[in-house]
């Protein structure tokens, strides 16, 4: 499955983004859906991932600011970031796997771009 993120810019502190991150090649609905984000220097993190069932789950310091969903039938899965934070600039990346979602960047074998969210103070 091939992956391409959009959506990413810069925005002030306590704004909102929405990422969009379309699929094609394969089911998309087969899939679950994860969106990392790295920061140069470090490792990539977890921001959160959707199952196939449309269950999510998010990392800590996002939770109840951020919202992973995804529409099957537009093979496009969405991350809306709300109250955005100057810690929450990064590259984010989109990944999709078989199977439950994981945590682990390392579970996910396809990947898209990363799209740069920059937060300003």
């Amino acid at each position: 499955v091939q992956l391409q993120a959009s959506g990413g810019g810069l925005v002030l502190t306590g704004g909102s983004l929405r990422l969009s991150c379309a699929a094609s090649g394969r089911t998309f609905s087969n899939y679950a859906l994860g969106w990392f984000r790295q920061t140069p220097g470090k490792e990539r993190d977890i921001v959160g991932f959707i199952n196939r069932s449309g269950v999510t789950e998010y990392t800590d310091s996002v939770k109840g600011r951020f919202t992973i969903s995804r529409d099957n039938a537009k093979n496009t899965v969405y991350l809306q970031m709300n109250s955005l934070k100057p810690d929450d600039t990064a590259v984010y990346h989109c990944a999709a796997k078989t199977g439950p979602g994981s945590y682990y960047p390392y579970d996910y074998p396809y990947w898209g771009q990363g799209t740069l969210v920059t937060v300003s103070s």
